[in-house]
């Protein structure tokens, strides 16, 4: 665990994973689903460093862990998103780029990829975002404001963030000039997470062979636009 320094000056937890003889590689800044920072998310911060980058996961619940949906929606609702963007995430990106990473990504899940989204429009020092089937509603997303290039991952399943929404993202993006590259898969939402089925609930499914592309098709997205 580490402790990072936001804009304002008030202080955040963070999980920081370093990878291997690589002490200036990029870092990646990694938002949770509305769970909390729980092993399952840590698990993807160690992924992402055995890949050679510095990792790093803000406790942006502040230490507090959802068990079942209805405490994690609890947790989102009272989460202030503008906020967590443009000073939890942006201070985990520029505490990564003060600490010996040139370059640094976002990436989230659930809840984490609509935050990845805002920050792609908040924060100015990143240089590429990778979301996870999930978006803010469209209104709250200045397009002209995202300079970076940003991969989406999306559920053509998906009961919590429709695809008529990653539409309407897509073509705001469009409009904009954004460089993007958006990619549909036949799956429930939380395809990535392996803990999903374990959940108990329908709407979520892990699907081993959407997730494995989708992961291939990041770190590719990392390689080329980080190194």
């Amino acid at each position: 665990m580490v402790q990072f320094t936001r804009p304002d000056g008030k202080t955040v937890d963070g999980y920081l994973v370093e990878p291997p003889n690589k002490p200036n590689a990029p870092g990646v800044v990694v938002i949770q689903e509305w769970w909390g920072m729980d092993d399952q998310i840590k698990e993807v911060a160690d992924r992402l460093a055995q890949a050679g980058y510095r990792a790093l996961v803000p406790d942006l619940y502040r230490g507090k862990l959802a068990l079942e949906a209805h405490e994690a929606e609890h947790l989102m609702n009272d989460l202030n998103f503008g906020d967590a963007a443009s000073q939890d995430i942006r201070g985990a990106v520029q505490y990564l780029k003060a600490t010996g990473s040139s370059k640094v990504a976002v990436t989230g899940f659930c809840m984490g990829g609509a935050l990845t989204v805002l920050s792609a429009c908040f924060v100015p020092e990143l240089d590429a975002t990778v979301v996870w089937y999930g978006n803010p509603p469209a209104e709250f997303v200045d397009a002209k404001n995202i300079t970076k290039p940003m991969m989406g991952h999306w559920s053509m399943q998906d009961e919590f963030f429709s695809p008529a929404s990653v539409d309407e993202l897509e073509q705001k993006l469009k409009s904009a000039g954004v460089e993007y590259e958006f990619h549909r898969y036949d799956a429930k939402h939380a395809f990535a997470n392996p803990q999903s089925d374990k959940r108990g609930l329908a709407p979520l499914q892990y699907h081993h062979e959407s997730s494995e592309l989708a992961w291939k098709r990041s770190l590719e997205f990392l390689k080329k636009h980080l190194s």
